[in-house]
């Protein structure tokens, strides 16, 4: 079996285990679940620079490798991004005394 052929099966396999693993996680859990797939995801980021480096002259690996680092950069930004407004629903809001102050004084 050769390495492009592994990684594919890597690929389809990891694919479908995920859909199966994320399809019956309730909605409530998504945004948590995301925070934590961000190390799973730094994790994938090592692998695909693996890949790549490992390559050499092979275009189809040199490919799949810059297909799965899009993939884990995109996960990884979008984790992220989505704790951070996980994150901002928690913070205490500013009390309305406060706001209409600061109104006030972008008004001037």
């Amino acid at each position: 079996m050769t390495s492009l052929s592994q990684a594919l099966w890597v690929l389809l396999l990891g694919s479908l285990l995920g859909l199966e693993l994320i399809g019956k996680v309730p909605p409530t859990l998504h945004t948590p679940l995301m925070s934590g797939a961000n190390a799973i995801s730094g994790i994938t980021v090592l692998a695909s620079l693996s890949l790549i480096a490992n390559a050499k002259d092979n275009p189809a690996l040199l490919l799949l490798g810059a297909v799965s680092l899009g993939f884990a950069l995109f996960n990884v930004i979008g984790g992220f991004l989505v704790t951070d407004r996980m994150l901002a629903m928690f913070s205490r809001k500013p009390s309305a005394s406060k706001a209409a102050k600061t109104t006030a004084e972008a008004a001037r």
